[in-house]
């Protein structure tokens, strides 16, 4: 994708702040180079050890003309006593880490206020957990958009858990598998007690968070929605007609890396060489290999990761695994005796990060397990590649019941309870049968999986033609920057 200015205008500048997570500042970063291939000046907020990663990814589109920046502010770890070089979500080690970087964020608001009185940029979008950057950007008469970077589907099932409250009418003494039905939805959806989220179970860190959040948005200018009108025209319509908020579908923004180095180059650097991947792909059959990862930040127990390795194994499948361990225990923890040599040629492990897209875009993987955050969900879906659904905690679990029951392109593997990321509390292990069963049943060629795989594979082709010039999300985004240069002459 070349630059694509729309003419007769002067340059808008934009500022991009996401929140400091990779699964945030991954798609942010997108973002920015869509609107730079735009014609718009692009600059991204973050802070110094995260601007390392964010620059590398920008460097090519900036060599290829586009007007994209990196602007830096500092971290405030020590004065919130993080010990330093904690500047992302992912690299928190404890629970006892988690309001202090909360607190750390807050502090971002003074210094992110210089910049906007120093640069008076057109329009800011900022990231769910900045909520102050609503009344920053007010300060200067500049719109805040709000970016979440999740689904209409699922920001419009938090909206009606805020409303309506059902979980209120089950005691809290009731088996956590009770359920109930989310209240003025499209679809008939349910929930358990064991899926809620804990920022509504009472009162945390995330609880007075999420408010500050909901308020923002109500005052903000608007959002940008990482997801294409095609895929949830029902919450599309219900999220920005029902629930009235002003949306943009500009999704899916993973579509704007196109070719095999914007792939790999997203997010972390890799701790594999893609060329090492793409060649043990191609050696592969079509449809042949599972790619299991689940994310940036989630924890899992190694006893967990043994069932896991064992169901891997016992599936018979090929697969690619991506392993982010707790801490830094023996590896011998989780993997099974002679597990490694067993594997080899069958299976791949990678260590910690890996070219997500890249993989999932291969003809030879033909199945995604994964945690379901909504860039791994969105990435899924835009390769075209059906799911093995496993939430653990944020709207995990919301976006499962959007693979398997909306659009039917997953099976569950049968995840019951909310797990705060940083915590790898005790939860019910998901035993190595039900993993070789479910891969098996995914993978085969019985008649649901064909059905899925070809279900998938439709919706993936819908995704590319929503961001090609005349697809919805591409008529939307142009929407957008006109808006954003109308407001910008007032």
């Amino acid at each position: 994708m070349g630059s694509e200015t729309i003419t007769g205008h002067q340059q808008l500048h934009v500022y991009l702040f996401p929140v400091p997570a990779q699964g945030h500042m991954i798609p942010t970063v997108d973002v920015a180079k869509l609107l730079a291939a735009r014609g718009l000046k692009s600059t991204v907020i973050c802070t110094p050890l995260n601007a390392v990663s964010i620059s590398k990814t920008t460097e090519r589109d900036r060599l290829s003309g586009l007007d994209i920046n990196v602007q830096t502010i500092p971290f405030p770890a020590a004065e919130v006593g993080l010990p330093e070089g904690i500047e992302s979500m992912d690299k928190i080690t404890s629970p006892e880490m988690v309001p202090k970087f909360m607190t750390a964020i807050a502090l971002l608001q003074q210094p992110f206020e210089q910049l906007l009185e120093e640069h008076r940029p057109d329009f800011v979008i900022a990231g769910m957990f900045l909520p102050w950057a609503t009344e920053s950007a007010a300060k200067f008469s500049i719109p805040r958009i709000v970016f979440h970077g999740t689904s209409s589907f699922a920001l419009s099932i938090g909206e009606s858990l805020k409303l309506y409250k059902p979980y209120e009418a089950i005691s809290v003494d009731a088996d956590p598998d009770s359920s109930f039905v989310i209240p003025g939805l499209p679809d008939k959806i349910e929930m358990t007690m064991a899926q809620l989220p804990d920022h509504l179970r009472g009162k945390n860190v995330f609880s007075e968070m999420m408010e500050k959040v909901r308020e923002s948005e109500l005052n903000s200018y608007g959002v940008l929605v990482n997801s294409f009108y095609e895929l949830e025209p029902a919450y599309a319509e219900h999220y920005r007609n029902i629930l009235g908020r002003k949306t943009w579908h500009i999704g899916p923004v993973s579509l704007r890396n196109t070719d095999t180095s914007d792939k790999a180059q997203r997010g972390k650097k890799s701790t594999i060489d893609e060329h090492y991947v793409l060649n043990w792909l191609n050696s592969k059959e079509p449809n042949s290999v599972l790619y299991v990862s689940f994310g940036s930040v989630s924890r899992v127990s190694n006893n967990q990761l043994l069932e896991l390795a064992m169901g891997l194994e016992n599936s018979g499948y090929s697969f690619i695994w991506v392993v982010r361990q707790i801490k830094n225990d023996d590896e011998e923890s989780f993997l099974p005796k002679g597990f490694e040599e067993r594997i080899e040629g069958k299976g791949l492990i990678i260590r910690d990060w890996a070219p997500q897209v890249l993989i999932l875009d291969h003809e030879a993987v033909g199945g995604f397990m994964t945690h379901c955050g909504w860039n791994s969900t969105l990435e899924g879906i835009s390769a075209g590649v059906p799911m093995i659904t496993w939430p653990m905690f944020a709207e995990q679990f919301h976006n499962e019941k959007f693979i398997t029951q909306v659009i039917k392109i997953g099976a569950p593997l049968g995840a019951k309870e909310y797990n705060m990321w940083v915590d790898a509390k005790k939860v019910s292990l998901v035993m190595n049968e039900t993993i070789a069963t479910v891969v098996t049943q995914l993978m085969g060629d019985g008649e649901e999986a064909k059905e899925m795989r070809q279900r998938a594979k439709e919706i993936g082709e819908m995704a590319k033609r929503s961001v090609e010039e005349g697809g919805s999300s591409h008529t939307n985004l142009t929407t957008f920057i006109e808006e954003m240069k109308v407001y910008s002459k007032k």
